[in-house]
């Protein structure tokens, strides 16, 4: 289970050494027009598996109608396979965008209001204070739900494998914050949690009548064609091809964290997924493939400006998306995702003329954003 709090939460990872940092960047896939990439920055990006330790990394981009792809390491170690745009990952909180989308969708067809109390469609799990929480609260974490009680405590490499297994239902999830009110005024402020999608993704469930993997399968998986993304509920296996994801333990060895009962992220970060896939699903929802105009605007409504987040810095989720501000006045929108052994960054410009997808495997239990930076400052249009 993930750390469940802040932006960061639950990062997961281990330190790659042996065997990986000499392999060679897979050769990349553009079409390009003369200057509308930096090929070999986007390599080097890539390439440098030593900052942070990742065992190995993949990143689809796009300028326009031009497209690039190119990945580095290997999908297991002790292999040569490099990852490929087909294999599957873990994507951690890159669920949520799926699960904000359905519940736009099911806004966007009056069969619930922004404005209701979870307490309406979801009764009896919530203390009364907590269950007035509305779904767009929800939707951009100004919930204000209480800090959980009776998570185990992960804060070493060791515990995590050692809580690998555990099972978890959604109701004992919303139940270690049903212990009290929010700890703020819902609405006053911005602060990112994961029991805020689960309560959402219960919401989906009680409107429909499905279980909420289910209907998103019906609603997005389906009809974008996402063939190799799936909701593993407690199998904690992955299928197929993959990449695998390991931790470095702290006598310095690495462990394989693939296998990971995913229950504990419940309808807030437990998607599996491809490269390929997640750039088709970030398409279709920027461009209102997915949601009606109006929907798509919510994807991107901040909340007011007197709303900071608890370190006293601007709002930044949307109903479903993050934004980040860039120097040059260039902002992103999008999601991160982590667990375990695996890193996502999935973002774009608004008018969706730059798109990424990033997917790699950093080692370390928390890892510094090295590679995302690499990335971003080799971008076209960011570096104008």
């Amino acid at each position: 289970m993930l750390a469940r709090g802040s932006a960061a939460a639950g990062v997961a990872l281990l330190a790659a050494t042996g065997g990986v940092g000499g392999v060679a960047v897979a050769a990349d896939r553009a079409v390009r027009r003369r200057g509308a990439w930096d090929p070999k920055g986007l390599h080097a990006a890539l390439a440098d598996l030593a900052h942070p330790p990742a065992t190995s990394a993949q990143l689809a981009a796009a300028h326009g109608r031009d497209r690039w792809y190119g990945s580095t390491g290997v999908t297991r170690l002790g292999g040569h396979r490099p990852p490929r745009p087909d294999d599957a990952f873990r994507a951690g909180s890159v669920t949520k965008p799926f699960v904000a989308a359905v519940v736009l969708q099911l806004w966007a067809e009056r069969r619930l209001r922004l404005g209701d109390p979870i307490g309406r469609h979801v009764p009896g799990l919530l203390p009364p204070a907590s269950a007035a929480v509305t779904v767009r609260q929800l939707l951009n974490h100004t919930s204000g739900l209480p800090d959980h009680r009776g998570l185990p405590d992960l804060g070493t490499p060791e515990a995590v494998l050692r809580h690998r297994r555990d099972r978890w239902t959604p109701y004992e999830l919303v139940e270690t914050v049903a212990h009290s009110g929010p700890k703020f005024a819902p609405g006053t402020r911005q602060e990112y949690r994961g029991v805020n999608y689960v309560l959402l993704a219960l919401l989906i469930q009680e409107l429909t009548g499905r279980a909420y993997g289910e209907e998103v399968t019906a609603r997005v998986l389906r009809p974008l064609g996402l063939r190799r993304t799936w909701f593993p509920g407690t199998d904690p296996r992955l299928r197929g091809a993959h990449v695998r994801g390991y931790l470095r333990m702290t006598d310095g060895s690495l462990c394989d964290a693939t296998t990971y009962d995913q229950s504990s992220a419940w309808g807030e970060g437990e998607l599996v997924t491809t490269v390929s896939d997640l750039e088709r699903f970030h398409e279709a929802l920027l461009s209102g493939e997915l949601l009606p105009s109006t929907a798509v605007d919510r994807l991107f409504a901040l909340p007011p400006d007197t709303v900071r987040m608890p370190d006293g810095t601007p709002a930044r989720y949307g109903m479903g998306l993050q934004r980040v501000p860039l120097p040059g006045g260039v902002t992103l929108w999008g999601k991160t995702g982590e667990t375990y052994g695996y890193r996502t960054r999935m973002f774009a410009t608004r008018d969706r003329r730059v798109r990424f997808v990033l997917a790699y495997t950093p080692t370390p239990l928390t890892a510094k954003e090295d590679m995302v930076e690499r990335v971003v400052a080799a971008l076209p249009l960011i570096r104008a």
